[in-house]
């Protein structure tokens, strides 16, 4: 998981209680300066004395974040949830005083939605929150105390597992570029050594368990997590160079804790991992031939484009010789489940879509000047499927 983008949808949201928006002061970091207070002001959020638990909703924007703050007037055992409605999966960070981020999570409250439980200091602190695929998304907050009535159901422990154990038992993983496989259940943390400064990328792959992987560094301190990079596998990219010394890396399954997970840790690949984010449609593809792209010319009126869709993006671009409306439509076939993404021909995206209405279809409409314009497609979930891409323009009657 990278570090959130940190915006703030400010219009955006609809509050239970009728909490405020921070005084201007530096929160978090000046992270939290524009965030609302969970219990509607500073007063009422210390949790540590609330006498149940604070709870928002909050309506985010594509590509926006939410930020709920609190306060604690003595140490306490808290519980930070988010859950979406509808088919919303929210991912939450939680940050102190300092803006540093103290744990993140996507699905450990089930369903989808988030939850994470830790003892907590005197302080001020925020809780972010935002959406997975970067959609628009409508979900409620809740902050409280670990014995208060929880948001969420939480992970069954019938199928997923709890993390236990502590890095000072971890299982020494090896040199770098090697692979390790085991459940979560047996080795729920590896320790590994660098002897100079280096980036590294850390994977674990296996969807029947639905690895989260939580990397530490020297004396436990919390450097990033991820879970749900690819399908439901993992991966850490840290682009900057980590000191010589002991890391631990710790490993849940929210599905199935016996099942095997494959770690491999290895020096982070630049191209490697722009590779990845093309293939992932996370970036637009340069039009210069290195990444395939197929041209489908000017678009005066509609064209369409039968694709044997996988869960790698595919690549079309398309030019407007005048302002107009674009639609794209990505229609599913058979089995299929389409996702689509569009982009300008500098990179900015210009939209992004998956499951349009009630069905499994992508649709994308957008406002565009003159230019060239990249559209992606591909098979949401993994696997294969026949989708049939449809792109339209409109402009302006006279």
């Amino acid at each position: 998981m990278t570090r959130p983008n940190f915006k703030l949808t400010a219009f955006a949201a609809l509050l239970l209680g009728g909490a405020t928006p921070a005084l201007a002061q530096d929160i978090c970091g000046g992270f939290g300066n524009n965030g609302q207070w969970i219990g509607g002001d500073e007063a009422s959020s210390d949790i540590a004395t609330a006498d149940t638990y604070r709870e928002q909703m909050a309506l985010v924007l594509g590509g926006n974040e939410y930020v709920s703050l609190f306060t604690l007037s003595a140490p306490t055992d808290v519980r930070v949830e988010a859950e979406g409605r509808g088919s919303g999966d929210p991912v939450i960070d939680l940050l102190d005083s300092s803006g540093g981020i103290i744990l993140s999570d996507d699905d450990s409250g089930g369903n989808a939605a988030s939850r994470a439980e830790t003892t907590l200091d005197a302080g001020t602190y925020c809780m972010s929150m935002r959406s997975y695929d970067g959609g628009p998304m409508t979900a409620f907050v809740r902050i409280g105390r670990q014995e208060q009535e929880p948001l969420t159901d939480g992970i069954d422990t019938g199928g997923g597992s709890a993390q236990t154990g502590s890095c000072e038992s971890a299982t020494p993983f090896g040199a770098l570029g090697t692979s390790v496989s085991a459940s979560a259940n047996e080795t729920p943390y590896w320790s590994f050594e660098l002897d100079s400064p280096t980036a590294i990328t850390i994977t674990a792959e296996n969807e029947s368990a639905d690895p989260v992987i939580t990397l530490y560094g020297p004396g436990e301190t919390y450097i990033d997590e991820n879970d749900d990079y690819d399908g439901l596998n993992s991966r850490l990219d840290v682009t900057n160079d980590l000191a010589a010394g002991t890391y631990c890396l710790g490993v849940r399954a929210l599905s199935d804790d016996s099942a095997p997970i494959t770690i491999n840790i290895s020096g982070y690949d630049p191209a490697e991992a722009l590779q990845a984010l093309y293939a992932r449609g996370e970036a637009a593809p340069p039009l210069d031939g290195s990444v395939p792209v197929t041209d489908l010319g000017e678009l005066t009126s509609r064209v369409r484009q039968d694709v044997q869709a996988t869960e790698d993006v595919t690549w079309f671009s398309l030019d407007f010789a005048d302002a107009g409306l674009l639609v794209v439509e990505a229609i599913a076939n058979g089995n299929s489940d389409p996702w689509l993404v569009v982009y300008d021909d500098l990179g900015r995206q210009v939209g992004l879509n998956d499951d349009y209405g009630d069905g499994l279809d992508s649709l994308i409409a957008a406002r565009l000047q003159a230019g060239t314009y990249i559209v992606g497609v591909r098979q949401y979930g993994g696997g294969q499927g026949f989708i049939r891409l449809l792109a339209e323009r409109y402009v302006r009657a006279q």
